[in-house]
C-alpha cells in the first residue's frame, strides 16, 4: 500500500488528552456500577431461573442501556414445551443464548462437546436448531443469517471457544464480548426485529424482566458486584464500542429474496447472474459464511484477479469472523500453483520468458502469414491461442476447426485457422524449448491433476465469483473439485462485464444448470439512475452472449433502488487544466470522503502518471493492488480491472473518453474482417468502461480533453 498522507500539525498537548481520557474512563466506571446495580434487582424478578441464569441476564440486561433489547424465557415455536432461554438483539445482531449451569468447565475436543467428561453434544444441537428458526423469523426482514449468532453461556466459569458456528463463553467475559461486536443494525432495525422475535416467540407467563432505566447516582454494594463482573474488561470493550465505524449495512441486510439465495438447498451446481450492481458478490459472500456454518468441510471461494481475494476475505472477517478461517479466498491461478506444489506437480511458471516465445514464433511464422490481413497485431492471435485453444484446453486441429469462437467477430477460413495453429505449434516448441509454462499451462496441469483425485474432495463448496473471466478449463477445474455435488458449486457473474476476450457457455464445461438453480437479480442496490444510464449509454448497441447461451441487449432493464446520485463532467482544452480539476475536486473531498473514493484509469502508463501526479499534490494514494478491504484514507488508484467486484461513492474517471473506440466504416473484404477484428476490442474497451463506471454509487467524475 502506498499511502502519502498529507503534513498535519501535531500541537496537541499529551497531558491534556491523558487527562480527559482518565476522567472519561472514571465516569465510565461510575456509570458502569450504577447500570450493574440495577440489572441485578430486574435479574432478581426472574423468580423461574436460577442464580446463574439470573447473573447472566444481569450482564446482558447492562447492555440494554446502549441500545440491546432482551427477552428471557421464551417458547420455541412448534414445541410444546421448549424453550429458549434468552433472545438479545442489539447493535451486534441477534444473539440465541442458552444458559448452562454445569459444574465442570466444557471441554471442545475434535468438535465435540463434553462435560464432566460425558458427551453434551445434543445441547449443541438443540441450541443451532432454535438457532434456525430465529434465522427463518429474521429472514423475512432481510436480515442475513451471518447477524444471528448462537451462543452458550456458563455461569461460574471462564471460557471463550468456539464450537463450530456457536461460540461457547463464560459468564464475566459475555458482556465485552458482545459489547465488542460489530455493529449490524440501527435503532431502528434493532427495535423491529426485537418486536418480531417476541411475537415469534411469545413468553411464558410470569418471565419476563421488566427493562427499566436504573435509577440515577446510586451507590453500589460492593458485595455483590465486583466478584461477579468484569467491570474493566466491560469498560474496555465500551470504549472500543464507541470508536469502531459502522459496518455497511450491506453486510448484514439483504433483500428477502436475496436471504432466500443465500440459504437455499441447491441439488446440483448453481448460478447468480444480473447487471451490474444488483449484489451478485454480496450474495456469494454471504453464501460462503452460511456453507461454512453448515458443513465441517472447508469452502472455496475463487475469482480471477489478484487483488479481490484479499478484499472478500476482509469483509468476510468483519461479517462472520466465527466462520472466516473456513473459507479459502484465492485468485485462480495461484490456488492452482498451489493446489500443484502440493501434489509435487513440477511448475516452472514465466511470464516474460512465455512472451519471449510468443514473439519469436510470431516473427518466425505468424507476421508473414494469412494472419496478417486479418489483423497485423500479434495480441489478437495471442488471445485467440490463450483464449479459444489453449483457454478451452483444445489439442488437435480438426477439434481447433470446428470449434465455436465465442465472442470473437473476426470470421476464421480454414485457411486462416490453419495458419493460427501454424503459430500456436510454434509457440509451443519455443516454450517447451525454454522449459517453462504460461498460466494457461498452469489450469491445465492442475486439471488433470484433480480429475485423478475424485474420491477425495478437497473442498464441501466452490464459490465463483466473476466466473464470465475465467477460461473454459479453469471452469472445468473448479467444477472437479466437487461435482454435481448438492450445493458444491455456485457460479457468480455477468457477461456484460468480461474484460477478457473469448467465452464458453456452461455445456461445454458439461455443468447444468437446471430450473430454479439459475437466478436472475434484477434490482440494482448501488448504482443511481443518473449514473446508471450514463454507464449504459456506454454499452447500449453491444448485445453479448452470456454462459448461458442467451443473447441479451445491452441496455437491460434493471430496478432502482437508489436515487441520490449525480454525474459531473468536465471538458478542458489542455491536459493539464484537465488534472487540475481533478485536484481540485479531489481536495475538496473531505479525509472520509476520500476514503471513499476512486480514481480509474484505463492503462499502467495512466496509473503511473495519476500516480506522481496525486502525490506531488500530496493526496494520500492506495494503489488497487495493494487495497484489501480496510478502511485506509487514501485515494484508491487503479485500472478499470483492478476495480472489477469493489464499489466506491466518488469515481473519477480522466480522460475517460481518451480511449472510446470509433466504428470502423466498412469496405471491401480485407476491410470487413479488420473491422471485425477492430469492433472486438472496441467492445472489450467499452465493456471494460462501463464496469469502471458502474463502481461509483453517489457521483460519477467523467473527465475530457477537448481534441
Amino acid at each position: 500500500m502506498i499511502v502519502t498522507p498529507r503534513s498535519r500539525g501535531l500541537g496537541m498537548a499529551a497531558g491534556g488528552s491523558a487527562s480527559r481520557r482518565a476522567q472519561e474512563a472514571r465516569r465510565q466506571e461510575r456509570l458502569l456500577r450504577e447500570q450493574w446495580q440495577a440489572a441485578r434487582r430486574q435479574a432478581r424478578q426472574w423468580e423461574a431461573a436460577g442464580e446463574g441464569e439470573r447473573r447472566v441476564a444481569a450482564q446482558l440486561l447492562m447492555l440494554t442501556e446502549r441500545g440491546w433489547r432482551l427477552l428471557v424465557d421464551r417458547r420455541w415455536p412448534g414445541t410444546r414445551a421448549a424453550n429458549v432461554d434468552m433472545l438479545l438483539v442489539g447493535p451486534g445482531g441477534v444473539f440465541v443464548v442458552d444458559v448452562k449451569n454445569w459444574r465442570s468447565a466444557p471441554e471442545v475436543s475434535d468438535g465435540k462437546l463434553r462435560g464432566g467428561g460425558e458427551p453434551r453434544d445434543q445441547h449443541a444441537a438443540k441450541l443451532l436448531a432454535v438457532t434456525k428458526v430465529a434465522e427463518n423469523a429474521v429472514a423475512a426482514l432481510g436480515l442475513s443469517p451471518v447477524a444471528v449468532q448462537p451462543l452458550m453461556v456458563f455461569p461460574g466459569h471462564r471460557i471463550d471457544v468456539g464450537l463450530d458456528r456457536i461460540r461457547l463463553i463464560g459468564e464475566r467475559e459475555v458482556g465485552p464480548a458482545l459489547l465488542s461486536e460489530r455493529r449490524r443494525l440501527r435503532v431502528e432495525s434493532v427495535r423491529a426485529i426485537a418486536d418480531h422475535l417476541e411475537r415469534v416467540f411469545p413468553d411464558y407467563e410470569g418471565s419476563a424482566v421488566t427493562q427499566e432505566a436504573p435509577p440515577a447516582r446510586e451507590q453500589p454494594d460492593r458485595d455483590e458486584s465486583d466478584g461477579l463482573f468484569d467491570l474493566e474488561g466491560l469498560r474496555d470493550a465500551a470504549m472500543q464500542e464507541a470508536l469502531q465505524a459502522p459496518i455497511e449495512q450491506w453486510m448484514t441486510f439483504l433483500h428477502p429474496d436475496q436471504v432466500a439465495l443465500v440459504r437455499r438447498n441447491w441439488s446440483g451446481p448453481a448460478r447468480i447472474s444480473g447487471p451490474a450492481g444488483t449484489g451478485k458478490t454480496v450474495v456469494a459472500l454471504h453464501r460462503a459464511a452460511h456453507l461454512a456454518r453448515r458443513t465441517s468441510g472447508r469452502i472455496l471461494y475463487v475469482t480471477y484477479a489478484n487483488n479481490l481475494p484479499r478484499v472478500q476475505g476482509t469483509f468476510l472477517r468483519a461479517m462472520a469472523p466465527a466462520v472466516a478461517d473456513r473459507v479459502d479466498f484465492r485468485s485462480l491461478h495461484s490456488w492452482a500453483q498451489e493446489f500443484l506444489q502440493e501434489r509435487d506437480v513440477s511448475v516452472r511458471l514465466h511470464g516474460d520468458k512465455a512472451v519471449t516465445a510468443f514473439s519469436l514464433a510470431w516473427k518466425h511464422v505468424g507476421r508473414d502469414s494469412r494472419l496478417a490481413e486479418i489483423d497485423p497485431a500479434p495480441a489478437y492471435w495471442r488471445d485467440e491461442i490463450d483464449y479459444v485453444i489453449k483457454g478451452r484446453g483444445i489439442t488437435t486441429f480438426e477439434e481447433y476447426a470446428s470449434v465455436l469462437r465465442r465472442r470473437r467477430r473476426a470470421r476464421l477460413s480454414r485457411v486462416h485457422k490453419q495458419a493460427v495453429w501454424a503459430l500456436y505449434e510454434a509457440y509451443e516448441s519455443l516454450r517447451i524449448e525454454r522449459g517453462v509454462h504460461d498460466f494457461n499451462d498452469v489450469l491445465s496441469l492442475a486439471l488433470t491433476e484433480a480429475a485423478r483425485h475424485t474420491d477425495q474432495p478437497r473442498y464441501a463448496a466452490v464459490i465463483v465469483d466473476e466466473v464470465q473471466d475465467l477460461t473454459l478449463v479453469g471452469v472445468r477445474l473448479l467444477h472437479a473439485l466437487v461435482g454435481d455435488a448438492a450445493n458444491g458449486l455456485l457460479l457468480v457473474g455477468d457477461g456484460q462485464q468480461a474484460v477478457y476476450p473469448g467465452g464458453f457457455r456452461l455445456t461445454d464445461a458439461g455443468i447444468d444448470i437446471r430450473g430454479d438453480r439459475g437466478q436472475v437479480l434484477r434490482t440494482n442496490y448501488r448504482n443511481s439512475k443518473q449514473i446508471l444510464d450514463e454507464a449504459l449509454t456506454v454499452v447500449a448497441a453491444d448485445a453479448f452472449e452470456d454462459i448461458d447461451g442467451l443473447r441479451t441487449p445491452g441496455r437491460r432493464d434493471v430496478d432502482l433502488t437508489y436515487h441520490d446520485g449525480r454525474v459531473v463532467r468536465v471538458v478542458k482544452p489542455t491536459t493539464d487544466a484537465h488534472d487540475q480539476e481533478l485536484l481540485d475536486a479531489l481536495r475538496v473531498l473531505s479525509d472520509a470522503g476520500r476514503a471513499d473514493a476512486a480514481v480509474l484509469c484505463p492503462s499502467m502508463r495512466a496509473i503511473g502518471h495519476y500516480q506522481r501526479l496525486l502525490t506531488r499534490a500530496d493526496i494520500p494514494v492506495c494503489l488497487l493492488e495493494h487495497y484489501d478491504g480496510r478502511r485506509v484514507e487514501a485515494v484508491k488508484l487503479g485500472t478499470y480491472r483492478r476495480a472489477k467486484g469493489l464499489e466506491f461513492k466518488h469515481v473519477f474517471l480522466p480522460q475517460y473518453d481518451a480511449a472510446l473506440p470509433s466504428r470502423s466504416p466498412l469496405g471491401d473484404a480485407g476491410t470487413v474482417a479488420a473491422s471485425e477484428t477492430a469492433q472486438e476490442r472496441d467492445e472489450l474497451l467499452r465493456s471494460q468502461l462501463f464496469v469502471a463506471m458502474t463502481r461509483a454509487r453517489d457521483m460519477l467524475w467523467l473527465g475530457s480533453v477537448a481534441r
